[in-house]
């Protein structure tokens, strides 16, 4: 159902059983597909994807200009996974030449009420964006990450899969895998723990993971030195692989650190 105050270009591609409120606003190259809910005053512009089942609340902006000055006006894109539901208020910009030309979000993640997505960003499943968390251009967050309310995000970091970020915390570098994360300007300060019950990780694979913690970051030699040697000592625990992995990648970030480290 399409209201009649809305306003959707002839050249947009709508699905079945779209619902699209009053004085919403749908641009030409929007596609939307099955089961999608707009509401009242919602802007989706741009060459824009929104998946199944996703919740647009009103007066979210999608797909508009970056803020990006190097932005020239190339055809860009912002892809949206199914069953999202995206609070008001929320932005979310297209890529750019300077990245991977799209900004990704993934399935099934709750964007709270003033979240802003800028350019070339790419957010995984699962995830919880809380009030008004910033992401700048080109961060990547893995899935079933928490980031608490009043956040933001420098450019180009790196948020592992089931990291756990304390409200109004500054992230400047990368944080590792089910990392928990707190402070004006972001240190470790332990593993997710409570994230990896709720996940179902049994008991032997947290006490590994919290072991390759107490490895890398407090070992005796370099950090990578450290990560070799939580591999090397804990070789069959796929959480403490991915974290090797992690680490291991080539980024434009240092690592978010413990405190005093």
């Amino acid at each position: 159902m399409i209201h009649s105050t809305a306003i959707v270009s002839d050249r947009a591609r709508i699905g079945n059983n779209v619902e699209i409120g009053a004085y919403s606003v749908i641009g030409d190259n929007v596609e939307i597909a099955d089961n999608v809910k707009i509401m009242s005053h919602v802007c989706v512009e741009g060459d824009t994807y929104i998946g199944e089942g996703t919740q647009i609340f009103p007066f979210a902006a999608i797909g508009f200009r970056p803020q990006d000055l190097k932005f020239c006006g190339e055809r860009s894109k912002v892809i949206i996974g199914k069953n999202n539901s995206i609070r008001e208020y929320v932005t979310v910009h297209p890529g750019t030449e300077g990245g991977a030309m799209q900004t990704i979000i993934g399935d099934n993640n709750l964007l709270m009420i003033g979240v802003h997505i800028a350019h070339d960003c790419i957010v995984g499943n699962n995830t919880i964006l809380a009030n008004n968390v910033t992401l700048a251009g080109h961060v990547e967050v893995g899935d079933y990450a928490i980031i608490g309310g009043l956040s933001a995000v420098h450019q180009f970091v790196r948020i592992g899969h089931n990291a756990i970020i304390g409200g109004m915390t500054g992230i400047e570098r990368d944080v590792i895998p089910f990392g928990a994360v707190k402070g004006e300007r972001g240190h470790l300060y332990d593993v997710n723990v409570l994230g990896l019950k709720r996940a179902n990780y049994s008991r032997e694979e947290i006490v590994a993971i919290r072991e390759a913690y107490q490895i890398i970051f407090f070992g005796d030699d370099v950090l990578l030195e450290n990560v070799n040697e939580a591999e090397k000592k804990l070789p069959n625990s796929d959480g403490v692989k991915e974290i090797v992995n992690f680490m291991r990648y080539k980024s434009n970030r240092s690592y978010c650190l413990p405190k005093g480290k």
